[in-house]
């Protein structure tokens, strides 16, 4: 009698942190966005508020800010949405309306509020602000003349500098009234 093989035990799934957080960061970058591409739009944002704000300041909120899981999971699937849009891979109904950026098609809205619901409602303003005013990256990004589609990548990328710019705007308010020796709540997120 021969020995039989026992069909192999699947592996459970383990979710590499690291990874995740690196391909986020990478997949920007690939897309033709830097860190600080998106905190001269959080200085864009705050500089009104805080006049001394510095752009170091700026990239470590946003780098901050790109640390969320929540964060990573919609810059990635919102990356990847459009790239296959771009491959053409979507379903023909799908594909249109994402490769043509249609104006009532909002999921890539949608995937933006999840990120900055990680900080807020002042999150929402801030993104419904440069969503609209569209400046630095955004206007290159929604420039449909340059070829890459990037329908959910510009909604992300406002939505990353409202969530920086929300972070530095609790954080300022916890400092003011730890100067004043008020009692603070925590400020991290």
């Amino acid at each position: 009698m021969g020995m039989e093989q026992q069909p192999k035990a699947k592996t459970p799934y383990s979710l590499n942190s690291k990874k995740v957080a690196d391909a986020t960061k990478e997949w920007l970058h690939k897309r033709g966005v830097t860190t600080e591409q998106i905190a001269e739009l959080v200085l864009f944002l705050q500089q009104k508020y805080y006049p001394n704000l510095t752009m170091e300041e700026c990239i470590h909120n946003v780098e901050q800010v790109l640390t969320k899981r929540e964060v990573q999971n919609a810059v990635l699937t919102g990356i990847q949405l459009d790239i296959l849009a771009e491959q053409g891979m979507l379903i023909p109904e799908l594909q249109d309306m994402i490769a043509n950026d249609e104006g009532l098609y909002g999921v890539d809205e949608i995937l933006a509020f999840s990120i900055v619901n990680v900080y807020g409602s002042i999150g929402f303003t801030n993104y419904g602000y440069v969503d609209k005013l569209k400046p630095g990256i955004l206007e290159k990004l929604n420039d449909k003349s340059l070829g890459p589609c990037n329908t959910f990548l510009d909604d992300i990328v406002g939505a990353v500098a409202a969530s920086a710019s929300s972070r530095i705007a609790h954080r300022k308010q916890a400092e003011r009234e730890k100067e004043r020796g008020e009692e603070t709540l925590d400020a991290e997120r």
